[in-house]
């Protein structure tokens, strides 16, 4: 959507005060905490041309590590709100600072109606929603089976889908009970960004589709932009043995592309 001026963002879209002051202290923090990951963990962003100027988006990405949502947020140009986990708004100084990101909580362990409500709420609001499908880190280090509320949530609320790959952090410490891969040398991480696509609610038969399989299109537009090590139970999908459907919009930048690797 091209914007000109204020006046050309819908209504609903427009940020409170409150909002616009933690928009310019996250940009301004941005600044300097991307060129720091650059130099600790050789921090690279793929497609960030893929990131919509404004407007309501739901992020989705696969999970290895603690520091997931703190990349992603990192790597993307606006902010992006991701469901947590409830148990961290159970630590006092960790609940602050999760409050301060934007995050909401989730009841991991059953549908968590309310959670959906506020992700529904945000995205009305124009902002970027980030959900984890698969709702925990991968012991693997591969993609495993989402959980239906990614495909409830991007079926109701009709926004476009950013599908978002990172992969490195599985070296990291402080990785808690799930542990890390013993790497060597100096950690690569990666933010790899694919291009927004919207879900279609009804097959070409009309037939509303099923819960499962929009959730598998939707980790499959994941599993496109992870390296094939990273895949896991889709390593051997018929739909990634096939060329790419989506053209090059799904693959690693090329080189000249709007890419932060420097």
């Amino acid at each position: 959507m091209a914007v000109r001026s204020t006046a050309d963002i819908p209504e609903a879209w427009r940020l409170s005060p409150r909002r616009r002051l933690k928009t310019l202290i996250f940009k301004t923090a941005r600044v300097f905490v991307v060129p720091t990951l650059r130099l600790l963990i050789r921090f690279q962003i793929e497609g960030l041309e893929h990131v919509p100027p404004i407007g309501p988006a739901l992020v989705v990405a696969n999970h290895l590590h603690n520091a997931d949502p703190v990349l992603i947020i990192a790597a993307y140009t606006r902010p992006v709100l991701f469901m947590a986990k409830k148990e961290l708004f159970s630590i006092p100084v960790i609940r602050w600072f999760v409050r301060q990101s934007g995050a909401f909580p989730v009841d991991r362990g059953k549908p968590d109606r309310s959670a959906l409500r506020h992700a529904e709420k945000l995205l009305s609001e124009g902002m970027l929603v980030g959900i984890f499908p698969e709702g925990t880190r991968s012991v693997t280090g591969g993609l495993t089976a989402p959980h239906p509320g990614v495909a409830l949530l991007a079926l109701r609320a009709g926004v476009p889908i950013i599908p978002t790959a990172i992969f490195g952090t599985e070296v990291l410490p402080f990785n808690g009970y799930k542990g890390r891969v013993r790497g060597r040398g100096w950690p690569q991480v990666t933010v790899r960004i694919g291009k927004p696509f919207q879900i279609a609610t009804h097959d070409e038969s009309g037939r509303r589709r099923e819960l499962d399989e929009v959730a598998e299109e939707i980790m499959l537009a994941i599993a496109r932009l992870l390296p094939p090590q990273y895949r896991g139970i889709y390593a051997n999908h018929p739909a990634l043995q096939e060329p790419e459907r989506r053209g090059d919009a799904l693959q690693p930048a090329p080189a000249g592309s709007a890419t932060e690797t420097r």
